[in-house]
């Protein structure tokens, strides 16, 4: 219940900002690739306009141990630029191919200068086993300033909990990136690897 409250007040506080610029960008498409010790998932979205996005993402389910399909809706709900920095706070969504009562929602959000970078994620889970919500924050800082065009890295703390687990799993995340492509490898005894893959095109 606490999360589910904390994610409908964060949405009422910033739903009526209108600084925004592409999730992706307007008539782009993003494919990615996630893996830890819960799934394994591909997900594909679209930016029709500067934002939202549409997709479509298969999961296998390694927890209850069954394959479904989220339609997936993602709104930009505020960005804000300033000459040193950017911060970014999206709604997420996505109902499953199994039945309208399996369904998600939640925020994600991320603050970054060049050398500095915060992001979160809480998301509740409605499913017709065991409703859920997982969470993470991950703090991180950049070793070197890369020019525009370079091989960008990362080094980062990654803090997550899954309800269904019920605890917390804190391990070192190296994210990289380059043009179009991110890559984030993340491991600890308690979810195993974290992988997660990005292109956008």
């Amino acid at each position: 219940m606490g999360i589910r409250l904390s994610i409908i007040l964060f949405f009422f506080l910033v739903s009526n900002s209108s600084e925004s610029r592409p999730i992706s960008y307007s008539g782009g498409s993003t494919l990615m690739a996630f893996s830890d010790n819960m799934k394994n998932s591909i997900y594909y979205h679209f930016s029709p306009s500067f934002k939202y996005s549409l997709g479509i993402e298969s999961i296998e389910d390694k927890f209850f141990g069954n394959n479904y399909s989220y339609l997936r809706f993602t709104y930009l709900l505020n960005r804000k630029n300033t000459p040193n920095s950017q911060r970014n706070l999206y709604f997420q969504s996505g109902v499953s191919s199994k039945h309208f009562g399996n369904f998600f929602y939640g925020i994600q959000g991320d603050w970054e200068t060049r050398r500095l970078f915060f992001g979160f994620s809480l998301k509740q889970v409605e499913n017709e086993k065991k409703d859920y919500y997982d969470q993470y924050y991950q703090l991180g800082f950049a070793p070197y300033l890369g020019n525009y065009g370079n091989l960008h890295t990362w080094i980062m703390i990654k803090s997550k909990r899954n309800s269904l687990r019920n605890e917390w799993s804190t391990y070192p995340v190296l994210k990289l990136f380059k043009g179009n492509i991110l890559m984030e490898v993340g491991y600890s005894d308690k979810t195993e690897w974290d992988l997660h893959l990005m292109y956008r095109f």
